[in-house]
């Protein structure tokens, strides 16, 4: 991606990244049932369009929890929050009860919301999903939105994603089947990514030090982050074959790639030399190369 990044909203202020936060609902996450791979989702791509995760937190099934962490999050000023999971038609599925609370506003059925659903579950029926095409409550409960919000289309499934905007955030709340999470992001959320992330550039570059001990360059690792701060240096041990080293990722944002390779080089021939000085293997990884993790 290239182009512009936003100047509006609120960003870190190393990166001018737009901060993201997310908080994931359920039980079942919390008790070992279902491994959480939509926030790993949810940050890989928040990444790749030039944005800044800030935080992630996993919430049970509670109103009260996820009203509080919703009020917690927006005194921080992120520019977007996405919530995950808790959409769908039984008692447990409380998400949007919680957003409301943290909001200060009441659920209401929103007709919009209410056609999509009843559309969806027609849809269902006919393919021989469900047993009944008609709503009840436990169908209609996924058209009862926070007052003021907007539905997002579910391109999937029954529960439709939920839109609100509270003290200069978007609040994206998304089902917590992977597939449907996805697919809204992909397919429904395109105006609002532009308005939040704009064209941003995102890119990263490795180094590899034949080394087993990271203390032994975290000095020059450190010396690197000073002199470079809109670049984010990450170190960490790998098994290479049957070599041990040591994996540098620098990573930076910019408008286009001709601004974050400004913002890269200098970071990456620094560490080079330096690190070369002190006695250590140390090498470019090509941008293609498999990771051996």
């Amino acid at each position: 991606m290239s182009g512009r990044i936003p100047t509006h909203g609120p960003v870190d202020p190393p990166t001018g990244a737009p901060i993201v936060e997310i908080m994931s609902a359920g039980n079942e996450v919390l008790i070992g049932d279902v491994l959480d791979t939509n926030t790993n989702w949810l940050c890989t791509r928040v990444t790749a369009l030039g944005g800044l995760v800030r935080r992630t937190v996993m919430l049970r099934d509670d109103v009260e929890a996820i009203g509080a962490e919703l009020r917690g999050c927006l005194a921080r000023r992120p520019a977007l929050v996405f919530t995950v999971g808790g959409l769908g038609p039984t008692s447990d599925d409380r998400t949007l009860e919680g957003v409301a609370l943290g909001l200060g506003v009441p659920l209401e059925l929103h007709a919009e919301a209410e056609r999509m659903v009843a559309a969806r579950y027609r849809d269902f029926f006919a393919a021989g999903f469900v047993p009944f095409p008609e709503l009840n409550e436990s169908r209609r409960k996924m058209a009862r939105l926070p007052a003021g919000a907007e539905p997002l289309v579910n391109p999937i499934g029954g529960a439709p994603g939920v839109l609100c905007r509270s003290a200069g955030a978007w609040i994206v709340s998304l089902p917590g089947v992977p597939g449907e999470l996805k697919a809204i992001v992909d397919e429904s959320l395109e105006p609002l990514i532009s308005e939040v992330f704009g064209d941003a550039h995102y890119e990263e570059r490795s180094l590899e030090v034949e080394l087993q001990d990271e203390s032994a360059i975290a000095d020059v690792l450190h010396a690197a982050e000073q002199q470079h701060p809109a670049v984010y240096v990450k170190s960490r041990a790998k098994v290479l074959g049957s070599t041990r080293v040591i994996t540098i990722t620098l990573s930076g944002r910019g408008a286009d790639g001709g601004s974050v390779a400004a913002l890269l080089e200098p970071a990456a021939e620094q560490l080079l030399a330096q690190i070369g000085a002190a006695g250590f293997t140390v090498r470019p990884v090509p941008p293609d190369a498999p990771d051996h993790d």
